[in-house]
């Protein structure tokens, strides 16, 4: 069977609260602009349209079995990384690197499938480190060789082997199928429900900027009030976990610091090199890797290890 749905499992508690709060979310913003339409709320509609598409996407890829989880985020991966190589402007004489940096995800998530952990933990530096540099030495092209490493490596770093940590995560040895789907349901609600909680106390109650040369948009009361209400939701669904309470209290605060940081981090990455968004997969939201650059760049790493150190 494609989806592995056990009606009994936790998981599908939590699923429901997620369908209850977008069905909310909606509803109220649609009676909002009946009422008071402003820019604020047509703002609000389009950002929970795109809640509503990375929501299927995410409860799809966690719902199936776990190859076809495997395969999603390794799609997921593919879009990044094309969308990162595409809004870095990658000098097109180095293709035969690019190539490569595209067949890695094949690599990093085969060797995840079969549980050859240790190789999928030195593949990446390896490639980076000795395969990619010395594609592109090989290169006929002779300009622009520091600028294109480096944003092939970024690229490959953050597209794979951030995103590949979600796999690794769902394939743990120590879990069982459903327990590890319960952690990566853990893992993207908290991340995606802090964005949400940071971008509405921003939006009402924001006045002072935290990086104003970075993320304008972004202010103390923002992160603030999502870092609260973030920490105080991972121990309301603490069930999905094997996590104590301070256990929880901890992860949850830390998701919550670190997804603000990985979305600041693209953000200057963004800045940087002059683009708004790396793709437009999402109507007016950009692209699938600005949705979930808070989740992938620093959180799933981290979430991976943070539980993998606890089971030593």
């Amino acid at each position: 069977m494609i989806l592995d749905i056990d009606f009994s499992s936790p998981n599908n508690l939590l699923v429901l609260i997620i369908f209850m709060i977008l069905i909310l979310a909606s509803s109220v913003f649609f009676i909002w602009k009946r009422i008071q339409p402003n820019a604020l709320v047509d703002q609000m509609i389009k950002t929970t349209q795109s809640w509503w598409v990375m929501c299927f996407v995410f409860l799809f890829a966690i719902l199936s079995n776990t190859v076809i989880t495997i395969l999603a985020i390794a799609l997921l991966s593919f879009v990044a990384l094309r969308e990162l190589v595409s809004a870095l402007n990658i000098n097109i004489d180095y293709r035969s690197s690019v190539f490569l940096c595209y067949l890695s995800i094949f690599f990093q998530y085969f060797f995840i499938y079969k549980g050859w952990f240790i190789e999928a933990i030195i593949f990446l530096p390896l490639f980076i480190l000795v395969i990619l540099p010395c594609s592109m030495i090989i290169s006929t092209c002779r300009k622009g060789f520091l600028r294109s490493y480096s944003f092939l490596s970024i690229s490959v770093i953050l597209a794979v082997y951030s995103i590949s940590h979600l796999a690794f995560l769902i394939t743990f040895i120590h879990l069982d199928n459903l327990s590890s789907k319960s952690l990566l349901l853990f893992l993207i609600f908290l991340t995606q429900i802090n964005d949400i909680m940071q971008f509405i106390f921003g939006k009402i109650f924001g006045r002072n900027k935290i990086l104003p040369y970075v993320s304008p948009n972004k202010t103390w009361e923002g992160f603030l009030g999502g870092l609260l209400s973030t920490t105080i939701i991972g121990c309301l669904i603490g069930f999905l976990t094997p996590f104590n309470y301070y256990e929880l209290i901890v992860v949850s605060t830390i998701i919550a610091v670190l997804g603000f940081l990985g979305d600041s981090f693209l953000s200057a990455i963004k800045r940087d090199v002059g683009v708004k968004d790396l793709g437009v997969s999402i109507s007016g939201h950009g692209g699938f890797f600005d949705r979930i650059d808070s989740l992938v760049i620093i959180s799933a790493p981290f979430f991976y290890i943070f539980y993998f150190l606890l089971e030593l």
